[in-house]
C-alpha cells in the first residue's frame, strides 16, 4: 500500500517514485557514471554501480571497492545492521589534509539477496564534497542515518526528514 497522507509526488515521465520501490529492497545493477570528489580530489569515478532501492528512501549507490583511488578507504570503528542485508562495517574516506570518519559502509557477507554488494561500498554523499550521478549533483538524503542519493530522476517524499520517523 503506498502512503497518501504524506503528499507522494507523482513521478513524471523518466522518474521514478520511492513510494514504489520494494520493501525488502532491492538490489539493482546499474550504469549509471558515479563521480565521488572530496578535498579537490576525485576519489572514484566508476560506472560499476549497483542501487539499493527501498521504499521511502532515495536510492544508495554501490560502489566498487577497486574503484577508489588508493589509499582513499580506511576501516573505522563500528557496526550496524540492516535486518535484509546484514552487518555493515565503516569506512573512513580520507585524502590528504581531510578525514571523513565512518563516512562509507560496506557488508562483508551480506545476507541471500543482496550478494551483489560483496566488494562494493556505498557513502554518505553529504560527507562528500561533491556526488554526481551521470553529471547531475547529488543532494543527500536528509537525517544522519540514511545515505540515499537524491537526483531529478526521483521523487518523494523522502524518509529522513523531520517528522518521517513512522514512515
Amino acid at each position: 500500500m503506498k502512503p497518501r497522507h504524506i503528499g507522494r509526488v507523482v513521478p513524471g515521465p523518466g522518474q521514478e517514485s520511492v513510494w514504489d520501490y520494494p520493501r525488502p529492497p532491492r538490489v539493482e545493477k546499474s550504469s549509471d557514471r558515479v563521480v565521488v570528489s572530496l578535498g579537490g580530489l576525485v576519489i572514484a569515478d566508476t560506472t560499476d554501480t549497483v542501487r539499493v532501492l527501498e521504499t521511502s528512501h532515495p536510492p544508495v549507490y554501490y560502489l566498487p571497492r577497486a574503484a577508489f583511488r588508493a589509499g582513499s578507504l580506511e576501516p573505522a570503528p563500528g557496526r550496524s545492521y540492516c535486518e535484509y542485508k546484514g552487518e555493515a562495517s565503516y569506512l573512513s574516506v580520507v585524502v590528504p589534509g581531510r578525514i571523513e570518519e565512518s563516512a562509507a559502509w560496506y557488508y562483508p557477507s551480506p545476507t541471500r539477496g543482496f550478494e551483489e554488494l560483496v566488494d562494493r561500498i556505498a557513502l554518505y554523499p553529504g560527507r562528500m564534497d561533491r556526488c554526481t550521478v551521470n553529471g547531475e549533483r547529488v543532494e543527500p538524503q536528509r537525517g544522519d542515518f540514511y545515505g540515499g542519493w537524491i537526483t531529478s530522476r526521483v521523487v518523494g517524499p523522502f524518509k529522513g526528514a523531520p517528522g518521517s520517523l513512522g514512515w
